[in-house]
């Protein structure tokens, strides 16, 4: 039996638009050098480059000077992806959106992302990290029946 190493990388991008294609492609190479199918890396894709894109927009509130991080953690037949960035957009633990709720006009329709990238991967999660920013991890594994 061979057994996997935990491994680890790590992107520093800039807080521009364009650049969460960047965090796309890395994910993409890792999840395809683990072995995931191609439908779960472009589900793995899209996922991150929603969660770039609101760091940037919602985290950073688009300053360039700031940037945002994203860690790509591989162990297990498990991907995890944490992209943090430095702002303040999350003031709490962010819980996933009702959908049912944005559907009926009960809630705004933004927000959708969260939705969608909680559609799109086994995990995700938001939190506040102890600095002040904020993190998204995103998680998948190449055996979907192991929660």
């Amino acid at each position: 039996m061979v057994q996997e190493i935990a491994s680890a990388v790590e992107l520093r991008l800039p807080s521009k638009l364009g650049f969460e294609k960047v965090a796309m492609q890395t994910a993409s190479g890792v999840a395809r050098l683990m072995g995931f199918p191609d439908d779960r890396i472009e589900d793995l894709k899209t996922a991150v480059a929603e969660a770039c894109i609101n760091a940037i927009e919602h985290g950073n509130r688009f300053d360039e000077r700031l940037s945002i991080g994203v860690v790509l953690s591989m162990e297990d037949g498990k991907l995890e992806v944490k992209i943090l960035d430095s702002g303040s957009g999350l003031h709490k633990k962010m819980n996933p959106p009702n959908i049912d709720r944005k559907m009926h006009g009960e809630e705004q329709a933004r927000g959708m992302g969260m939705f969608l990238m909680q559609a799109l991967v086994d995990e995700a999660e938001w939190t506040q990290t102890p600095h002040g920013g904020n993190c998204v991890r995103l998680m998948i594994r190449l055996d979907k029946e192991e929660e």
